[in-house]
């Protein structure tokens, strides 16, 4: 194809692959670069759960969970909490993300081959009302297969355009410049950085070998956000907002999430908006086999562990495992705290400790029904969840509460008075003597067990965390794990990007987290999970039906 082609896709994560494949069944000519080799195909959603939020589904209808579109569209409303003038178009975004995700979403998937496991995750359960932030019902379908299941489908229809020639797959290609101006977008330019043979995700060498410069009619931005670019995170965090950063984060996302691409594109005349708003988790650990510089593994918890801040005082709600994501970072960043404690027992983590990521999962990565129905149902925690017990650093296992205090203290900024420790979990555990209580996680706990999917699946038998029965105690020290970018480039319902003059730039268009999955923000303040890669999903197919 030489220098000039119809299309550039800029970043061959699951947005930029989803763009190239719509722009390959419209006979366009695509050049894809990338600034990684080509064993990292797929970005940052290679390494997810593959998670994805839909509404009305039949996997949601079999466990009888009665959803709709108005239902959904309420829950996203109350936690976005759009405010401002340039919220237009990812408010706009939000609606168009909601009718697909209720119309045609799960289906225009599954003709792909795309899969979801049977039980329905409830993630973000949110603050309290019902026009606030969090799911009212679970939505999260867990694609079979995880992050690469999701991708799958997308990387195997460019992979074999590759090989008929229709598509110019060009890997350490690091794009530095858009062509063409304020009024309309030419081509790119950039370095060509060495070969690299580094593993899927691990850091790769930028020495640049060579030049290049490339024309086409359009040019589709989808090179993802800043997750792994501390400097950038602190730069663009809201310390009045959430309270200052924490001094120590550890990173969700591979050292090539960069985001550099968002400030080329500014510096092209794109408008980039809401860069203040982030998703970042509050319940990372570690990985005791790091491939990435900080690299950190979310837990996804059920709801029964009890949460300490550092100093060892429980958290309130709705500061409650796996329910207000955002509302705990804010929580802890105004205490001033770096890390929080979950207080537990191995009972409870045999059911409900699960962690994030497609490598922490290999019975759903592998599709493998055997190897998932022994590690999830049988007797145990799954062996990755063992393995950071095991391994980690920020694990305490102890036979009895003193004991465990002690542990606490060693690992943690402050010490934890064992006495104090005593009182809250004592107190907790009292709540479990009859059905009635005021403890909020407690009645949360009850409401999850109702739901079967839950029970199932996800959260404990309901018992004291003093209870022997249940041990040995575990302490688990969480520390702020960087992840998403809900601001960006803004663009229009074509993925257009929007100019500093308001109107659209000509041949220049945006998808996935480089845009804030949509728009420039759709997920406005609050995401309500799943919502990352099937932004990544929809305003990729929008830029490739457009450019």
């Amino acid at each position: 194809m030489g220098d000039t082609t119809d299309v550039i896709v800029i970043g061959g994560g699951l947005a930029g692959l989803v763009a190239a494949c719509e722009l390959l069944d419209r006979g366009r000519r695509v050049t894809l670069l990338d600034q990684e080799p080509r064993q990292n195909l797929g970005g940052q959603a290679f390494w997810s759960l593959g998670g994805l939020f839909m509404i009305d589904t039949p996997e949601q209808r079999r466990f009888r969970i009665r959803d709709s579109r108005e239902l959904a569209r309420q829950d996203w409303m109350g936690s976005a909490g759009f405010d401002r003038a340039e919220d237009h178009w990812p408010r706009a975004w939000a609606d168009a993300y909601l009718d697909f995700a209720a119309g045609e979403m799960r289906s225009w998937l599954y003709r792909m081959g795309m899969r979801w496991f049977p039980v329905v995750g409830w993630a973000e359960r949110g603050g309290g009302l019902a026009t606030g932030h969090g799911n009212s019902v679970p939505r999260f379908h867990l694609t079979w297969g995880t992050g690469p299941g999701v991708l799958e489908p997308f990387v195997n229809r460019v992979l074999a355009a590759e090989q008929e020639g229709r598509i110019d797959l060009r890997f350490r290609h690091r794009v530095n410049g858009l062509l063409g101006g304020t009024t309309a977008v030419t081509g790119v330019q950039g370095d060509v950085l060495a070969e690299d043979t580094a593993p899927r995700g691990a850091p790769t060498n930028r020495e640049v070998t060579g030049a290049f410069e490339i024309a086409a009619e359009s040019v589709i931005v989808a090179s993802g956000g800043i997750g792994a670019n501390e400097a950038e995170v602190r730069r663009v965090w809201p310390t009045e907002r959430l309270g200052p950063a924490p001094d120590q984060m550890v990173c969700g996302v591979p050292a090539h999430v960069d985001g550099l691409m968002i400030g080329h594109s500014a510096r092209a005349g794109a408008r980039v908006i809401n860069e203040d708003r982030m998703w970042h988790y509050v319940e990372g650990i570690k990985n005791w086999d790091p491939i990435w510089p900080r690299h950190g593994i979310r837990i996804l918890p059920g709801p029964s562990s009890l949460w300490l801040d550092a100093e060892g005082n429980r958290l309130p709600a709705p500061c409650l495992p796996g329910f207000d994501s955002l509302g705990t970072l804010k929580y802890l960043c105004q205490a001033g705290h770096r890390h929080s404690w979950f207080v537990t027992t191995q009972k409870i983590i045999e059911k409900e400790f699960a962690l994030s990521g497609s490598e922490q999962n290999p019975d759903l990565t592998g599709k493998d029904w055997k190897l998932l129905l022994k590690s999830r149902l049988g007797q145990g925690a799954t062996p990755p969840v063992e393995a950071f017990k095991e391994k980690g650093e920020d694990f305490v296992v102890a036979k009895d509460l003193e004991t465990l205090a002690q542990g606490m203290s060693t690992l943690g900024d402050h010490p934890i008075d064992p006495a104090d420790l005593r009182h809250q979990v004592e107190a907790r555990d009292r709540e479990l003597t009859n059905p009635f209580a005021k403890d909020a996680q407690i009645i949360a706990l009850r409401q999850a067990r109702a739901y079967l999917g839950d029970k199932l699946m996800r959260t404990a038998k309901p018992h004291r965390l003093l209870d022997p029965k249940a041990g040995p105690l575990i302490a688990v020290r969480l520390h702020i794990l960087t992840r998403k970018t809900l601001g960006g480039i803004e663009a229009d319902l074509k993925s257009q990007v929007i100019g500093q003059d308001s109107a659209p730039i000509p041949g220049l268009f945006a998808c996935g987290e480089a845009a804030g999955f949509g728009g420039g923000g759709y997920h406005g303040y609050n995401a309500l999970e799943g919502t990352f890669l099937g932004g990544c999903i929809f305003s990729g197919r929008a830029a490739g039906r457009n450019a």
